[in-house]
């Protein structure tokens, strides 16, 4: 698989971009792993996001009813017309997906999931795209840098714990499912990475998901401050009106944003009501 791949790209005088992240999978364990650990099934579509060389577009292929990948490259579109040849239920569209109406899209292909070797510079807005916006995804399973990796899973009270986590986690569950070593991607990236899994369910209603949303900003825009001095910089509170906000909620007045769970801020986000217009 390596050498096949080396070998078409060399024939295509395929240049990698490094701007584009381009670090591709050749080890053919690891794809197989990468779609076993997804969840996929026979009957399933998947949407694959940077395909690369589509070396994991033809094992996802190989398994799935149907895929459709995305990649911004065009010049990968001789490299992939060979790799992918005599595949029928594989089709790629040279388009950012960040700039694709997914309301649109969901509506031509039904449910879905999302299987990614993504590059790092795209990886919190994609990710965030499918959870805002992914109403039809089922699942996501996308491989990221190790660093990323343990930020998306982390643990409240954590230093690895941030807004992404608190973002992801009223809709899915995300843990790590495979460590990946650099040596396995040509080119050779600088970095380990991990496969990550997302299984979606609505683990709690969020109300007002724009309110919830700057509520975990607001939690973490200075770690070293207090939620209550964070609530009232970025809502225009009166420190009482913060301390109450908190005391409702059973919170501690000197809690910080790190130490709350997703559930937590949620409720602050909705006793904050009654102080908002």
């Amino acid at each position: 698989m390596e050498n096949d791949i080396k070998s078409i790209l060399t024939e295509n005088g395929f240049s990698f971009k490094k701007q584009l992240g381009q670090n591709f999978i050749t080890d053919k364990n690891l794809l197989s792993s990468i779609v076993a650990l997804s969840g996929a099934e026979s009957g399933d579509t998947v949407l694959e996001i940077g395909c690369g060389a589509g070396t994991l577009t033809r094992a996802l292929a190989e398994k799935v009813k149907r895929v459709i990948a995305f990649d911004v490259d065009k010049t990968l579109q001789p490299v992939l017309r060979q790799s992918l040849s005599g595949l029928e239920n594989a089709e790629v569209i040279f388009k950012d997906f960040l700039k694709v109406d997914l309301t649109e899209l969901e509506k031509s292909v039904g449910e879905y999931r999302v299987v990614a070797n993504l590059p790092y510079y795209v990886t919190t807005p994609l990710i965030m795209k499918i959870i805002e916006e992914g109403e039809k995804c089922k699942g996501l399973c996308v491989m990221v840098q190790q660093e990323v990796a343990e930020r998306l899973c982390a643990e409240k009270g954590t230093s690895e714990y941030g807004a992404i986590t608190a973002m992801i986690a009223p809709k899915a569950e995300c843990r790590i499912v495979k460590r990946v070593p650099r040596t396995l991607f040509y080119p050779r990236p600088n970095v380990d990475s991990a496969v990550v899994r997302f299984d979606f369910s609505e683990r709690i209603k969020i109300k007002d998901r724009s309110k919830y949303k700057k509520v975990v900003q607001s939690a973490f825009s200075s770690r070293r401050k207090t939620l209550e001095n964070n609530l009232i910089k970025t809502f225009s509170l009166t420190r009482e009106q913060a301390q109450s906000v908190l005391s409702d909620c059973g919170i501690d007045l000197k809690a910080r944003g790190e130490t709350l769970d997703f559930t937590q801020f949620e409720e602050i986000a909705q006793k904050l009501k009654k102080y908002l217009p």
